[in-house]
């Protein structure tokens, strides 16, 4: 069996060391199945070639930077981006590529010299067919060409392999906005993923037999519909069969909107943790209750439910 490759996480192009490399560029943003022709190319290429496998992704996303107005809610952490590609694809690296203003500024062909020839070592890019880059995404796969190639850098354009309307981020973020979470998965390849912090909460639901970890989510990210949707929580190593809640616990008077997480047959304190929850099936829409005792029977029918899905 072949061992699993540790990769490494760059967060500045200084940090990385010049060596030949082939490099897979791309938001990647889910890394859901169409990303993976990109990547899988990139680490046959990089297997044939007897090099690193290297992919340049952004932080924050561009858009963030050049039109935030229009800027999407992203379906991962720029972190788990980078672990998911190591993790799943075997890259042996990935540069999380500061972007700024400056880095919106510079020319397509300084982009090419300074960072993927002279930092990099690029030996061989891949990139989608209609990847676009530099300042008013003025380069293209030509221009990696003209100016790469001089240089011994082969450049690879990847065709999607899907259809790009059904599977894009784009229409895999208005899945999950929408709490469609299965079919998320299917786009995805894995059940979508939602990190955050555990915070205190008003602990109501332990009162009530249920209790519940609240998680402090960053606001870029893209959540699911309100509801409740059996999943898993991922912490410590360990994927926790649960219920998690998303809503604004009508039968207590409204309020913000919390994603609460209950855990079947597990307690423990996770308090200020970094955790992660996956959304595999979606089992209802929010409802008002009319008191505390069918609001419990309701939740004992949904982790029923859950324990029937997940276990």
């Amino acid at each position: 069996m072949t061992e699993p490759r540790i990769g490494t996480v760059w967060t500045a192009p200084e940090l990385v060391p010049t060596q030949p490399s082939v490099v897979a560029i791309g938001v990647f943003d889910g890394v859901h199945v169409g990303h993976r022709a990109t990547l899988s190319t990139a680490r046959r290429l990089a297997d044939e070639r007897g090099c690193r496998a290297v992919a340049l992704t952004f932080d924050p996303h561009p858009a963030r930077v050049v039109a935030p107005s229009t800027a999407p809610l992203l379906l991962m952490t720029p972190q788990r981006r980078a672990r998911t590609i190591i993790g799943e694809q075997g890259f042996d690296g990935v540069l999380l590529l500061p972007f700024d203003d400056d880095r919106a500024r510079q020319a397509p062909e300084a982009f090419v010299r300074e960072l993927l020839l002279g930092q990099l070592g690029a030996v061989e890019v891949v990139v989608g067919r209609g990847f676009r880059f530099g300042h008013r995404a003025g380069g293209t796969c030509d221009t990696l060409r003209e100016v790469g190639e001089p240089a011994g850098m082969h450049v690879t354009a990847v065709d999607l392999v899907h259809d790009e309307a059904v599977l894009s981020s784009t229409r895999i973020r208005q899945l999950v906005a929408e709490g469609v979470v299965e079919l998320a998965t299917g786009a995805l390849g894995r059940p979508f993923i939602l990190d955050g912090t555990v915070i205190d909460g008003d602990r109501r639901g332990r009162t009530i037999g249920f209790p519940t970890a609240n998680l402090a989510v960053d606001d870029t990210l893209v959540q699911p519909a309100i509801g409740v949707y059996a999943g898993r929580l991922l912490v410590g190593g360990e994927a926790l069969p649960a219920v998690i809640n998303i809503g604004r616990r009508p039968t207590f008077g409204p309020g913000e909107v919390l994603v609460e997480v209950h855990c079947l047959d597990w307690s423990g304190d996770l308090y200020g943790r970094e955790v992660a929850v996956t959304f595999e099936h979606s089992l209802r829409g929010e409802v008002k209750f009319d008191g505390v005792d069918a609001l419990v029977a309701q939740i004992s029918a949904d982790v029923a439910q859950a324990r029937a899905l997940l276990v």
